[in-house]
């Protein structure tokens, strides 16, 4: 393979200094190039300084990314590189870097181990952007990328099972070996720190592995034949593209972070290949799961709905609305709405869970949502998270919002323990009272790391990044779509004059939202806009122009008007306890009623219930009166919910404690359910 080093240079203009792009930079995971086609763009600064989520960000930022160096290390993800290392070092001085057969001894089941160590340096450097002065972790930061340096090969690759086990199938087995899968969360990690700290070292390497896949996989734009391997792309449908999906959105942001346009095109054409049956071509047929399960099975653009594993089609799906965003691809827009709506219809879970069966970790047919067999994976509630926000951004749309709201406040936040220091990898809403814990990590029971260990460091990522999906900006003004304590600006340059505002509010717990503007265009109307959640049947807002407003467009509140500095907008909206009856499509919990308050889902877990309790004995009974109290001593402090239902065996009343769904698993193991059957009258 040939060394690519001297196309680390930016082609289409020069490459800014690093402390000058990290100082003009917004620090979050999307940088929207001048010339998006999106309705919002992302807040140029976001901070949250107090509240429900920065305690939950404190607990990321102390406790669950200072240990995992510690568990990477114990886990052989560090071992890999350190071993990858001295072996690159050995092929400079070799005329066969492709070496042998076996190398040396790789630690891990899986060939796609470094990708946690990419997901931690990504959540790491997000945390370093917001506590800069955290001199320990930089330090760990620095150790770990100059680790990541030194195991990269002379050509760029880098990929440790490759390079250590098996450097003769280099990219012989794109389905199950997840090459560009990882190559994704390096680039993503490498944008992240080059944002956070303006250094470049990182960022360099993800350049030189950049090229060097394009080398391999990229059209050159001319007779669609210069790949490195020969192979003939000019149609789109040929050349190689990953069993995983990763790459998409990070060759996407390594774009916008470099302004190469070969990126953006390489993005692209890795989502045009997906859907041609190419994975098919190679793949190892004793394991092969069929087309849908790595979406391809059809193109995006022609896909009715999503399937297959679903963290690979949400990521794709991410991916994919980043195209949408630089090239104005209004066919590909209205392909993922379709693809969206058809998911948050008849395939995702109360808690903003996707992902039905454990077989495949795999989405199931539409309405197929039992409460005790769902996997709903914790990366695919952070993959959800991910495309939805991008929805948001291109359409300007509430609804894209809400889910991300669903999802961040139930399905995702439960899979991380209050203490930050155990894990959930599959979220289901039911474990029965006898329940028999099968071998293995994916247990409804929490665990301090996994085999398969992606979803940890995910969680870190996401929580380290979370002030940058809150509030976004457009020529008209600011908006707000998430509720956190904090502080949120847009960037003069994309809003026609920028603003600022900060927000308090104890919500979710309290539905009070003070919102406070600190800068707006002195000589020009200025619109401040906030999420109006569809769970919300009431609400009231003083504003200094008008009082009492209760109406929304689009699940919008829009407040136009020639704003001061310092003047106060305060939104109520009505907490009220709601029982929530299911789509009567789905049939594993058809006559039966769930419990949420604002924007979180309730369970029953028998910790809370009288001694002797089955939660399979329990009804529910519609209209027994329910008292939400805010509980400072439960599991970090909480508002319970409680109601009555009856006992099965011989109807008697039962008092029934339900907590956010969220903080489960948190105490002795036992029963939990979120759908509850309704008590029929007699």
């Amino acid at each position: 393979m040939p060394d690519l080093t001297p196309s680390l240079q930016p082609t289409p203009s020069p490459q800014p200094t690093a402390t000058a792009t990290a100082a003009a930079a917004p620090l979050g995971p999307i940088r929207l190039r001048s010339h998006a086609h999106t309705a919002l763009r992302p807040a140029a600064t976001a901070r949250i300084t107090g509240g429900f989520w920065a305690a939950r960000r404190h607990i990321n930022a102390t406790v669950s990314i200072p240990q995992g160096p510690e568990r990477l290390e114990k886990a052989g993800n560090l071992a890999n590189l350190r071993t990858a290392a001295g072996s690159s070092e050995e092929s400079e001085e070799s005329e066969d870097p492709e070496g042998s057969d076996s190398a040396g001894a790789f630690s891990g089941d899986f060939p796609f181990q470094d990708s946690d160590v990419h997901k931690w340096l990504e959540a790491a450097s997000w945390q370093l952007a917001d506590d800069p002065g955290h001199s320990g972790l930089a330090a760990e930061v620095r150790r770990l990328v100059s680790l990541v340096a030194t195991a990269q090969g002379p050509d760029g690759y880098l990929q440790t099972y490759y390079q250590v086990a098996h450097p003769d199938r280099r990219w012989s087995e794109l389905d199950w070996g997840h090459e560009l899968y990882c190559a994704g969360h390096l680039i993503q990690a490498a944008v992240a720190h080059h944002r956070a700290t303006g250094r470049r070292e990182l960022l360099d390497v993800a350049l030189r592995f950049a090229t060097y896949i394009d080398s391999v996989f990229g059209t050159d734009g001319t007779d669609g034949t210069d790949g490195a391997d020969g192979t003939d792309r000019s149609d789109g449908k040929s050349g190689g593209i990953c069993g995983h999906p990763e790459i998409e959105t990070a060759l996407v942001e390594l774009y916008r972070e470099t302004g190469e346009r070969r990126f953006l095109d390489l993005a692209g054409d890795f989502t045009d290949r997906r859907g041609h049956g190419l994975l098919a071509e190679g793949v190892d047929r004793a394991r092969d799961p069929g087309p849908a399960y790595w979406q391809d099975h059809l193109p995006v653009r022609e896909a009715p709905t999503v399937t297959g594993h679903a963290v690979r089609q949400l990521y794709l799906l991410a991916g994919a609305t980043d195209l949408a965003m630089e090239t104005g691809d209004e066919a590909l827009r209205e392909s993922l709405e379709r693809l969206w709506h058809a998911m948050a219809a008849t395939k995702t879970y109360l808690t903003g869970g996707v992902g039905a069966r454990h077989e495949g970790e795999a989405f199931g047919e539409p309405f197929e949502l039992p409460p005790d067999r769902a996997y709903a994976e914790t990366c695919a509630a952070i993959a959800s998270v991910q495309w939805s926000w991008r929805m948001a951004l291109l359409t300007g749309e509430t609804r894209y919002s809400d889910l991300v709201e669903r999802t961040l406040y139930n399905g995702f936040l439960s899979g991380v323990a209050l203490d930050g220091d155990r894990w959930l990898y599959v979220n289901p809403l039911q474990v029965r009272d006898d329940h028999e814990d099968h071998p293995g990590d994916r247990t409804a029971r929490r665990t301090p790391w996994f085999r398969c260990a992606c979803c940890p460091p995910n969680v870190m990522r996401l929580l380290a990044s979370l002030p940058h999906y809150v509030a976004s900006g457009d020529a008209d003004g600011l908006q707000l779509h998430q509720y956190a304590t904090g502080s949120y600006a847009t960037d003069p340059a994309d809003t026609a004059g920028g603003g600022a505002v900060t927000v308090e509010t104890d919500y979710p717990w309290k539905g009070r939202v003070t919102v406070t503007v600190d800068a707006a265009p002195a000589d020009r109307d200025w619109t401040l806009s906030l999420r109006i959640p569809s769970w919300c049947a009431e609400f009231t807002v003083a504003a200094p122009d008008r009082q009492n407003r209760t109406e929304a467009d689009g699940g919008w509140l829009r407040i136009r008007r020639r704003w001061l500095p310092g003047e106060r907008v305060v939104l109520d909206l009505a907490l009220d306890v709601r029982l929530t009856e299911p789509d009567p499509r789905v049939d594993a919990v058809r006559g039966c009623l769930a419990i949420e308050r604002g924007p979180l889902v309730y369970c029953l877990e028998s910790a809370d219930q009288q001694a002797g309790l089955r939660l399979d004995e329990v009804t529910l009974v519609p209209a027994a009166r329910t008292v939400a109290e805010h509980r400072p001593d439960l599991l970090g402090g909480v508002t319970v919910v409680t109601t009555t239902g009856h006992r099965r065996s011989d109807g008697a009343p039962t008092p029934l404690t339900a907590v956010p769904y969220h903080a489960w698993a948190n105490r002795e193991d036992g029963a939990m359910r979120v759908w509850i059957p309704r008590e029929v009258p007699g």
